[in-house]
């Protein structure tokens, strides 16, 4: 009777969640199908499953990819942007998240209130003062501006250092009395315990970066430097409305992030986990 019961239970969740999927992927398939349709159809009709099966062809793709100069050199733009990103954002803040969680020195305490204190100030707030800093430093209209306050991210030094308090001080110990050095412990012993928190950190900041679009806008002047969300943005202007190439290069964006995800996610779930529990 139990079991019964159980096996219930699990198809009734089952069907819940397969609900929920469907309303949460239901935008991205209207996305889909709008792509397809002609600027004149989508502006009659709105980005709707209301459409002219006889009306939808490949032209918003054949445009993009024959003539979408300056999209791919978005797309180019962005891609660069957001692997550099990843790279340093995860190299620096998990160095950070793991000195703060395994090393005592004076003032640890002190910088990783500082970190929740940043963690909790909007971006906004943020923004005037790394713009007079940008300038200051001759960075505007480059992509250094664009990465440098992304490098050391506090949301992924805060994960870091959740996660690695988990890991075994022993290991760090045992290879001090063999000679290791400390970069020796982290790069070669650390760093690959590490792994699911990196390959969640990957997505979340992956996404982040490629998503950016407010500070990108403000510290990038020149069209041919910009990144895809701005880019995109340039297509609607007060002269027109380019929505049947901007739905179709929007769809094309979604791209890169899912090839993302399927790379890293065997161990996704499993660093939120972890990191999220460790006290």
């Amino acid at each position: 009777m139990k079991k019964k019961k159980s096996n219930i239970l699990v198809s009734i969740t089952n069907i819940a969640f397969v609900i929920i999927s469907f309303i949460a992927l239901f935008p991205i398939l209207n996305l889909l199908i709008s792509s397809f349709r002609p600027s004149s159809d989508i502006m009659r009709n709105g980005i709707s499953l209301v459409f002219d099966p006889s009306k939808m062809s490949f032209d918003n793709y054949l445009y993009i990819f024959t003539q979408g100069g300056n999209y791919w050199s978005w797309f180019k733009n962005s891609l660069s942007i957001s692997a550099i990103t990843i790279v340093l954002s995860l190299f620096f803040s998990s160095m950070v998240g793991y000195a703060l969680a395994l090393y005592d020195f004076k003032g640890r305490n002190l910088i990783f209130g500082f970190v929740l204190f940043i963690l909790m100030v909007p971006f906004e707030i943020l923004m005037l003062p790394l713009f007079q800093l940008m300038i200051s430093m001759n960075l505007i209209n480059t992509y250094t501006a664009v990465i440098i306050p992304s490098v050391v991210a506090p949301v992924a030094v805060f994960f870091f250092r959740q996660y690695a308090i988990g890991l075994p001080k022993e290991l760090m110990d045992s290879a001090r009395i063999d000679g290791a050095t400390e970069y020796g412990i982290f790069f070669k012993i650390m760093l690959p315990l590490m792994t699911p928190s990196m390959a969640a950190m990957a997505i979340l900041q992956g996404l982040g970066a490629w998503n950016n679009f407010l500070w990108p806008l403000i510290v990038l002047r020149s069209n041919d430097m910009f990144t895809l969300p701005i880019g995109l943005a340039t297509l609607l202007t007060p002269y027109g409305n380019n929505y049947d190439i901007l739905i179709a290069g929007s769809v094309m964006t979604i791209i890169p992030i899912i090839i993302l995800f399927i790379f890293f996610q065997r161990y996704f779930v499993a660093g939120l986990t972890v990191g999220g529990v460790k006290g």
